[in-house]
């Protein structure tokens, strides 16, 4: 693949993002008017996660992980029923879009660049999604609500049970699916080790203008079905036996982090580990309760609980999670599992690597399920938005 001239050519779409996917989302479904019932009707977080991979897969072309990457993106997209066709139907919309989007900075060469990356994409796509049908994994696993607590308006905690075996790690996190928002998936973390009866905890805290955290939070009952799909991430334990172990976990990045915590309190060996657990403000600190259970169960975890002076802005937390970081020592022998708001990470992780952390483990997940940025989409790559903390007295609008 020509890297370069990918590059070059989609640095030229990418200022004209918005417009570029009207424009293929126009054409995919005036030549395939069936795929239309594929996709939600709201569009909007659908483009932004369209050009997010695209951005992913063109800043990393000489990374040896993409393949590994596109491969488990396969996997992932049959549960958006996803066949060989519909791949071929989405290149050839897209090349007209990139083509249309570009104007003059286009030509045959970038064209024959985008034909032949994008073949090499979906035959890698097509190659995992091939994989785990042949290892049995199905597109979603069919789950029910068997319980649903309300811990205040905005956070609820759902306890789901699969109706098949549903294999994880702790620490990672699986798309959610619900009938009271057709076609639509977004990603929450399991909030607890492996269990005896297969159920799995997701903290979910609603968003403002987010269909899927508020059908979560405020709609759905228990006994109502919703689908999994395959757990994915990599915040999982990979510590050595005997090794210390620091944990940071910020807003509802705390349900990986408990999930981690509990698969400790399960083995047989002890730890010298410590936790930060983060919020806005103390009244947020909704996990406490199970942190200081999981205290008793571990002998050698200490627990600092870190949050904003109710006289100062809320971002204050994060600076008090700094400096309490700095006055910790023995970093270079401590492993880090860190999960939080994006904004949180990109400050923690350059702090623990300058105190000498050798091993910091974090997923990005993607964005909260919410449109909410007013930017264009070039704008939006070079700043993101705000992160997401469970905010209770942060009301979000109603939906009709």
């Amino acid at each position: 693949m020509d890297a370069q001239l990918l590059r070059s050519t989609f640095a030229v779409v990418e200022r004209r993002a918005e417009h570029a996917v009207a424009f293929f989302y126009s054409h995919l479904f005036w030549h395939h008017p069936g795929v239309r019932e594929l996709f939600p009707e709201d569009l909007r977080a659908q483009r932004d996660r369209l050009f997010a991979a695209l951005t992913h897969v063109v800043t990393r072309l000489e990374d040896p992980g993409l393949a590994e990457y596109l491969a488990h993106l396969g996997r992932d997209h049959r549960k958006f029923l996803a066949t060989p066709a519909l791949y071929a139907a989405v290149g050839t919309s897209l090349t007209a879009a990139f083509a249309h989007a570009a104007g003059a900075a286009w030509s045959v060469e970038a064209e024959k660049a985008w034909t032949e990356a994008y073949g090499h994409v979906a035959e890698l796509m097509l190659r995992g999604a091939e994989q785990a049908e042949a290892e049995g994994e199905p597109p979603w696993w069919d789950a029910v609500v068997v319980r649903h607590e309300r811990l205040d308006e905005d956070l609820a905690v759902l306890t789901l049970k699969p109706r098949r075996p549903f294999a994880y790690r702790p620490g990672q996190y699986a798309g959610v699916s619900s009938l009271r928002v057709p076609r639509v998936w977004r990603t929450y973390s399991l909030a607890n080790a492996v269990r005896a009866d297969g159920t799995v905890d997701l903290h979910v805290s609603r968003v403002a203008g987010g269909a899927m955290s508020t059908a979560l939070v405020e709609a759905v009952r228990e006994g109502e079905p919703l689908r999994l799909s395959a757990a994915g991430g990599a915040l999982t334990a990979r510590t050595a036996p005997g090794v210390p172990r620091t944990y940071i976990a910020a807003g509802t990045g705390w349900a990986p982090v408990k999930a981690l915590l509990e698969e400790v309190a399960e083995g047989p060996e002890g730890v010298e580990a410590r936790l930060f657990l983060v919020a806005r403000a103390k009244e947020y600190l909704y996990g406490r309760r199970d942190a200081e259970r999981l205290r008793e169960r571990i002998p050698g975890l200490r627990i600092t609980y870190i949050a904003s002076a109710p006289e100062h802005p809320r971002d204050q937390a994060t600076e008090r999670l700094l400096l309490a970081l700095r006055a910790c020592g023995h970093w270079a022998s401590h492993d880090v599992y860190l999960a939080g708001p994006h904004a949180l990470l990109a400050e923690a992780v350059p702090a623990l690597e300058d105190l000498g952390a050798p091993h910091i483990h974090h997923d990005r997940l993607p964005e909260p399920d919410a449109s909410l940025r007013p930017l264009g989409t070039a704008e939006w790559f070079l700043s993101r938005p705000d992160p997401h903390w469970h905010d209770p007295a942060a009301r979000a609008p109603r939906e009709a």
